[in-house]
C-alpha cells in the first residue's frame, strides 16, 4: 500500500472536540477543512467560523501558536462536500449518535479519496457497526482514532480496527500519530468505551458507590484521591466538574445501555445526586456550578444530603495521611485494609473493586497489561495503571485480599477473579519478557514498529526492564556527561542531575568542564535530560551570599554563568540543546546560546527573572539586543533598533513564559529553523540526529559579534516613559520600574548614545552590572526570599 501522507486532513464536526482536534492538526502543520452544518442564516460556514473563533478563547489554549490557526478552513455539508476528495485524512467528530454518523457516512462516501483514511473519534459507539454503514470500498481504511481531551495536551490516543481494517492501515496510522502528533497509540479492542474510559469511568462510579456508603464528603473525597494516591490534583469530583456532569452521565449510559451483562451493571447508573445535579443544570465548570462552584473568591462545595454548597476545606485526617506516607507499597494498602477509619476504609476500597474489576475484563478490554495500565497514565493522568500498583504491592497477597473480600460480599460484585490472577507461580502481569495477555495467556513484548526506535527511553510500566542509560564518561555533583555508543560513539550528551535542574556553581563548572571534553574527544555534544530543562539560578545560594553581603562573590559569579553561556555559543564543537518541559531564566539563555536548539512542542520558555526582582544576566539580555540589532541590519535604517526591542522588553518585564516551542520561536528564543518534535520521547533521537549532521556538514562556531548598534539613552528614555505611565496608574511599584528600568538598560546597552556600536563584552557587562545592583535591594532580597518559601512571585 502506499505510505500514508497527511498534507490535508478534513474534521467532521466543528464541536469542542472536533475544533480542537482540527487545531492539534494544524499545531503539526496539518491543513485542515473544518466542517459542520450550513448556517440557517448569514455566512453559511457561520458554525464552523464560531468554533474556530472559540478557539482562542479556551485556556490552555489548543493552538500552539496564533498563526496556526490560519491553516484551518470553515465549511459545510451542503455546499463543500467535494473538497474531501483533496483530504489524505478524515476524522468523524460529531455527537456519539449512530444514527447520526451512519447519515454522515453515507454523505461523504462519493467524495472521499479512495486512498484516504477514514477515522472516527467516537468515545465508546461500535466501530465495526459504523464501518458497516460504509460503503465496501471504503471499509480497509477505516478505523477508531480516540483522541482524549483536551487533544493537544492529553497523550492518549485509542487506534480501533474493524474486521476490514488492513493491519497496515494501522500500523502507518500509528506510527503517524506517534511521531507527528505526539501520542501515545494503544490498540484498543472494539468494547464499549474502549480501555482508558471502560476502567476510568468505573473507578469514578465506584469512588462515587463508596463516597455514598461510608458518607464522605466530595472535597473530601477529592483530597483522598488526588496526588496523595497518584492521581491528578483535580482528583475525583472536581474532574468530573471539569469533563461536564452531562458528559459523565452519558458515558455512564453507554455502560449501562451496552454492557448488560457486565457483574457490575447495577451500579452504572448516575447516583441521584449527579443526576439531581444535572437536571437543575449544574453541569460543572461550563456553567459554574457542579460538585463545586465559586462565590467570590471563595470554593464551595456541594453538601448531597442539604442540597445546598458550603465552604470547601475538607482534609485528609492525619492517621490516614501517614499511611499513605509509606513509601512500601504492600505496607500501604495493607495498613489501609486494617485501618477501620472511614477514609482509610474508602481508599481501600476503590482499589480492591479497581483491581477486581481490571482483572475481570482484561481480556476482553485490552490485549495485555501493559495497554491498560498505559491508557490509564496517559488518558486520565494515573502516576501508575492498576496493575502497577497491584504489582508493586506484592501479587499474590493482593489477589487473595480481594477474593476473600469478594467472596465475603463486601466487593461491588461477586464475579469470581479470573483464574490466571490466582495462579501460584504468578508475581504480577509486567516482567522482563513483556506484559501479560489474557486473552490468549501469553506475554506481549513492545510493539517493534519502526517509529518506537526513536524513542531511546520509552516510558515503562512498573516491572518492565528500563533500558539503561548510557556510559557514564565523567560527572561532578552537577552534570553527567555520557555516551551512547549504538546510538553514535562521537556525540557526547551532557545531563544536568541536580533537583528541577537548577543551575548552581556546580553545574556551571561541569557544563564548561564537559564542553572541554567534548570539544578534544568527540565531534558534537547534545544537552539533554528529562523534564524540566531547567528552572533557572540556584536561588538559594544566591540568597544566602545576599545575606552574607558577598557582591563581589556574586558579581564574579555572574560572570562565570555568562562565561559558560559562551562556552555554549562558541565551543568547537556544535552543542545542541534538547528542550522539553520549562526553561525558564538560565535555562532559557542556555538554550539560547546553542548552536541548535530542539524543542519538545510543550516546551515552556522564558526569561522570568523579573519575578524575582532581577534581569536575566546570564548573556539573555546580550543576546536579545544583539538580535534586534540583526534584524534591524535588514532594513533602510539599520541603526535604529529600538522598535526590535520593545516586544523583547515587554515579555522581560512581565516575566512572560512562551507556551509552547512554536511561542518560543516568535519571542526570539529559538530559530525558525530549529526542529521542533511532538513527541517527548523522540526528542534526544532527534537531538543526536541534529548533532550528527551539523558536525558532518562542517560546523564552525560564529565569530564573536562585534559592532552592534545599540537603543542607547534614547532607548531607554522611551522606555522610562511607558514606565512612569504605568507606576502613576497605579499598574506597577516602585520597584517594579527599578527592574523594569534595570531590563531597559541592559538591552539599549547602557547610558551611551543612540547608534553607539558595541560589543559582546560591553553588553554583558551592562546587564552583570544591573543584575548585582538589584541583588542590593532589600526589595529584590525579599521576593528571592518569598519565592523560594512559597514558590509564587511578591509584589512589592
Amino acid at each position: 500500500m502506499d505510505k500514508i501522507i497527511v498534507k490535508h486532513a478534513a474534521v467532521l464536526g466543528a464541536g469542542v472536540m472536533g475544533a480542537q482536534i482540527a487545531a492539534h492538526l494544524a499545531n503539526a502543520g496539518v491543513r485542515v477543512t473544518l466542517y459542520d452544518l450550513t448556517a440557517k442564516e448569514g455566512d453559511r460556514n457561520g458554525v464552523a467560523r464560531k468554533a474556530l473563533e472559540g478557539l482562542k478563547k479556551l485556556e490552555p489554549p489548543p493552538l500552539a501558536g496564533a498563526a496556526r490557526l490560519a491553516l484551518i478552513t470553515p465549511a459545510n455539508y451542503d455546499d463543500d462536500l467535494p473538497r474531501l476528495a483533496g483530504c489524505d485524512l478524515v476524522v468523524e467528530a460529531i455527537a456519539e449518535r449512530l444514527d447520526w454518523k451512519t447519515e454522515l457516512y453515507a454523505r461523504i462516501a462519493p467524495h472521499v479519496d479512495p486512498r484516504a483514511v477514514i477515522a472516527s473519534n467516537t468515545s465508546g459507539l461500535s466501530i465495526q457497526a459504523l464501518a458497516d454503514a460504509l460503503p465496501e470500498a471504503l471499509r480497509p481504511r477505516f478505523c477508531g482514532v480516540h483522541f482524549f481531551n483536551p487533544p493537544r495536551y492529553m497523550r492518549l490516543v485509542e487506534l480501533i480496527a474493524t474486521s476490514y481494517t488492513e493491519p497496515q492501515v494501522l500500523d502507518q496510522l500509528e506510527t503517524w500519530l506517534t511521531s507527528r502528533l505526539g501520542k501515545g497509540v494503544i490498540r484498543a479492542l472494539d468494547t464499549p468505551n474502549f480501555v482508558a474510559n471502560r476502567i476510568g469511568v468505573f473507578s469514578i462510579l465506584a469512588a462515587m458507590h463508596h463516597t455514598q456508603r461510608l458518607g464522605l464528603g466530595f472535597d473530601e473525597v477529592d483530597a483522598l484521591t488526588g496526588p496523595l494516591i497518584g492521581r491528578p490534583k483535580s482528583a475525583t469530583y472536581r474532574t468530573a466538574d471539569v469533563v461536564g456532569l452531562d458528559t459523565l452521565a452519558h458515558v455512564i449510559g453507554t455502560m449501562r445501555e451496552h454492557l448488560q451483562a457486565d457483574p457490575w451493571h447495577r451500579h452504572f447508573q448516575a447516583p441521584q445526586w449527579l443526576q439531581g445535579l444535572i437536571d437543575a443544570g449544574a453541569l460543572g465548570q461550563k456553567r459554574g456550578a457542579g460538585f463545586y462552584k465559586k462565590v467570590g473568591k471563595e470554593i464551595q462545595v456541594l453538601d448531597a444530603a442539604k442540597r445546598e454548597y458550603h465552604a470547601s476545606g475538607a482534609k485528609v485526617a492525619d492517621e490516614v495521611a501517614a499511611i499513605l506516607r509509606e513509601r512500601d507499597p504492600a505496607r500501604r494498602l495493607a495498613a489501609l485494609r486494617k485501618s477501620q477509619h472511614p477514609q482509610a476504609q474508602f481508599l481501600w476500597s476503590i482499589f480492591r473493586d479497581l483491581f477486581h474489576y481490571s482483572a475481570y475484563h482484561l481480556a476482553e478490554v485490552a490485549d495485555n497489561a501493559r495497554d491498560l495500565d498505559l491508557a490509564m497514565r496517559w488518558g486520565f493522568g494515573w502516576t501508575h495503571g492498576p496493575f502497577e500498583t497491584w504489582q508493586a504491592a506484592g501479587w499474590q497477597e493482593i489477589a487473595q485480599a480481594v477474593a476473600d473480600e469478594v467472596q465475603q460480599g463486601r466487593a461491588m460484585a461477586d464475579a469470581p477473579l479470573p483464574a490466571w490472577v490466582l495462579e501460584p507461580q504468578r508475581q504480577g502481569v509486567h516482567g522482563p519478557q513483556g506484559s501479560y495477555s489474557a486473552r490468549d495467556g501469553a506475554w506481549r513484548p513492545r510493539s517493534q514498529l519502526a517509529v518506537y526506535r526513536r524513542q531511546l527511553f520509552p516510558e515503562t510500566v512498573a516491572g518492565e526492564t528500563a533500558p539503561e542509560r548510557g556510559t557514564t564518561l565523567w560527572q561532578n555533583p552537577g552534570v553527567r556527561l555520557w555516551l551512547l555508543p549504538e546510538v553514535d560513539a562521537g556525540v557526547a550528551i551532557l545531563s544536568v542531575t541536580t533537583k528541577n535542574h537548577v543551575l548552581g556553581s556546580e553545574v556551571l563548572d561541569g557544563i564548561r568542564e564537559a564542553v572541554a571534553r567534548a570539544e578534544a574527544g568527540f565531534d558534537a555534544l547534545v544537552l539533554w535530560h528529562d523534564a524540566p530543562f531547567a528552572l533557572g539560578a540556584n536561588l538559594e545560594q544566591v540568597y544566602q551570599a545576599c545575606g552574607a553581603g558577598q557582591f563581589d562573590m556574586l558579581e564574579a559569579t555572574v560572570e562565570t554563568f555568562q562565561n559558560t553561556s559562551l562556552a555554549l555559543r562558541y565551543a568547537q564543537v556544535p552543542v545542541v540543546a534538547a528542550v522539553q518541559g520549562m526553561a525558564l531564566g538560565g535555562g532559557c539563555e542556555f538554550m539560547m546560546h546553542a548552536a541548535r536548539r530542539v524543542m519538545a512542542l510543550e516546551s515552556y520558555v522564558g526569561l522570568v527573572e523579573a519575578g524575582v526582582g532581577v534581569i536575566p544576566a546570564g548573556g539573555g539580555s546580550k543576546a536579545l539586543a544583539a538580535r534586534a540589532a540583526a534584524l534591524a541590519s535588514a532594513t533602510a535604517t539599520p541603526n535604529e533598533v529600538f522598535p526590535y526591542l520593545q516586544p523583547v522588553f515587554q515579555n522581560i518585564a512581565t516575566a512572560q513564559v512562551a507556551k509552547s516551542a512554536l511561542q518560543a520561536v516568535e519571542m526570539g528564543y529559538a530559530d525558525a529553523a530549529d526542529p521542533i518534535v511532538f513527541h517527548p520521547g523522540e526528542l534526544l533521537w532527534v537531538a543526536l540526529r541534529e548533532a550528527r549532521a551539523l558536525a558532518d556538514t562542517g560546523w564552525t562556531p560564529p565569530l564573536p559579534v562585534r559592532g552592534i548598534p545599540v537603543a542607547g539613552r534614547t532607548g531607554i528614555a522611551n522606555f522610562e516613559m511607558v514606565l512612569a505611565n504605568m507606576r502613576e496608574g497605579g499598574m506597577i511599584s516602585d520597584h517594579d520600574y527599578r527592574v523594569a528600568r534595570s531590563a531597559a538598560v541592559a538591552l539599549c546597552g547602557g547610558e551611551v548614545d543612540a547608534g553607539t556600536r558595541v560589543d559582546e563584552a560591553w553588553l554583558l557587562a551592562v546587564e552583570r552590572r544591573e543584575f548585582v545592583a538589584l541583588l542590593r535591594t532589600p526589595e529584590t532580597q525579599a521576593r528571592i526570599r518569598h519565592t523560594l518559601d512559597t514558590g509564587k512571585p511578591l509584589r512589592n
